[in-house]
């Protein structure tokens, strides 16, 4: 059964959301500084809570499942992105131990909690980044991270804090792990391409996906000797993908239509389905 709900002022749009790990709770922002807590009552939803410190408006949301915290803001906790410019995106690690924020400024914060302090802080992946970091997504070892940019450039990071975490194994992506190492680089397109909406590990970590502004959808195997596979669709573009297995990914973005993509054994997209049906309206006709 399909269900439908507005949350806040339906007057502004949502630039951003985050479900709690049960799905029992959301938290959006109104295009605002805000963030704004909904708990779900029997089939309505009510305003929770909402959290108001940011001094400008809010660029994206990542709520911590396990430890129930989102952008480190639940209870009020400073934290030194030490960045000039705005931020972008958010991604808790896998172990909640950590999270990336993407910037304008060019640069990736990986922050870590100093209970010394009570704050976070941040360590800096700057090269050879040089623009708008878009997307981030952390592979399942809690090390590596995939980031998505505006230069039209896929680039998998190590984000390993010798401080708080063990040395980390091996994995198809490398062996030599130090903070800010560069593991792999993609260029999305050679000619023509557009800047990354969004990036995605596979969840057994050996492979990554994007989606890009110019209506393609991408993969890499690291298994493969890091070879890719660039599908372009005849979609708008796409602005998240999703793995649901190893071998699948949902992608969706401007067209309004969630759409299954699956990787045979050469690593090769291929369409399977929309997962929706398309509502186009009649053209109206003009009469004299």
């Amino acid at each position: 059964m399909t269900e439908q709900h507005r949350f806040g002022n339906t007057v502004n749009p949502i630039t951003c959301h985050a479900w709690n790990k049960d799905r029992t709770q959301i938290a959006i922002s109104p295009n605002n500084q805000e963030v704004q807590i909904y708990q779900r009552s029997g089939l309505d939803w009510k305003l929770l809570d909402t959290l108001n410190q940011h001094d400008l408006r809010v660029m994206g949301i990542d709520w911590a499942p396990n430890t129930n915290r989102i952008d480190s803001k639940w209870k009020p906790t400073l934290v030194l992105l030490r960045i000039n410019r705005a931020a972008t995106c958010v991604k808790w690690s896998p172990d909640e131990n950590k999270f990336a924020v993407g910037s304008g400024a060019r640069l990736i914060s990986v922050c870590y909690f100093e209970s010394e302090n009570d704050w976070w802080v941040s360590k800096h992946i700057k090269k050879p980044i040089r623009s708008t970091v878009t997307s981030l997504d952390w592979h399942p070892n809690n090390v590596l991270l995939a980031a998505g940019s505006t230069d039209f450039k896929v680039r998998i990071f190590s984000a390993y804090i010798k401080d708080i975490e063990k040395t980390p194994e091996p994995t198809p992506w490398g062996t030599k792990m130090p903070l800010g190492q560069l593991m792999a680089e993609f260029v999305n397109s050679n000619a023509g391409g557009g800047w990354v909406h969004n990036v995605s590990f596979s969840p057994d970590g050996n492979k990554v996906c994007w989606v890009s502004h110019d209506s393609s959808i991408n993969l890499a195997d690291a298994t493969k000797g890091n070879a890719v596979c660039k599908l372009r669709t005849e979609f708008l573009p796409f602005l998240s993908c999703t793995w649901i297995t190893n071998r699948s990914i949902v992608a969706a973005g401007h067209s309004c239509i969630p759409i299954i993509y699956e990787i045979n054994e050469n690593s090769q997209l291929f369409f399977v389905a929309k997962l929706d049906t398309s509502k186009r309206k009649k053209p109206r006709v003009c009469l004299p």
